[in-house]
């Protein structure tokens, strides 16, 4: 689901992550996007942030849930925006299935309409403290 609205897409991505749908997280940026991951990984363009979404999903996020916390949507002028989005993220796995514990993490993302939606043209899921 591409958001109609740029307020609606912290909850596609939420909706995505929690899935564990890494072909919907990247259905959410523009053919072109960047992308840096939670775990320093940079990808370019949507087959290459497909796959590393899909990595880190299977890997360490395997178990992950999304909590949403608070926003900030700056619109940018007609048609653009940069996303503030707060999450804390729990169910992190070690490498021999143990929880790690949660983090804090904040979404930014530049938003553009498109046909269809609000998609990212540049995000970054960064860890921050809680």
């Amino acid at each position: 689901m591409i958001p109609a609205k740029a307020e609606e897409f912290p909850r596609a991505f939420a909706l995505n992550w929690g899935a564990r749908d890494a072909a919907g997280l990247a259905a959410l940026l523009t053919e072109d996007a960047d992308v840096l991951s939670l775990t320093s990984g940079w990808a370019s363009g949507r087959s290459a942030i497909e796959t590393l979404f899909a990595d880190e999903l299977a890997g360490a996020f395997s178990q992950s849930r999304l909590v949403t916390g608070k926003t900030n949507l700056r619109p940018l002028g007609p048609g653009a925006a940069v996303l503030h989005q707060r999450f804390v993220l729990s169910g992190i796995v070690d490498e021999s299935g143990r929880d790690v514990g949660r983090i804090g993490a904040m979404l930014i993302a530049v938003l553009v309409a498109k046909a269809g939606g609000w998609r990212a043209i540049s995000l970054q899921f960064a860890v921050v403290e809680s």
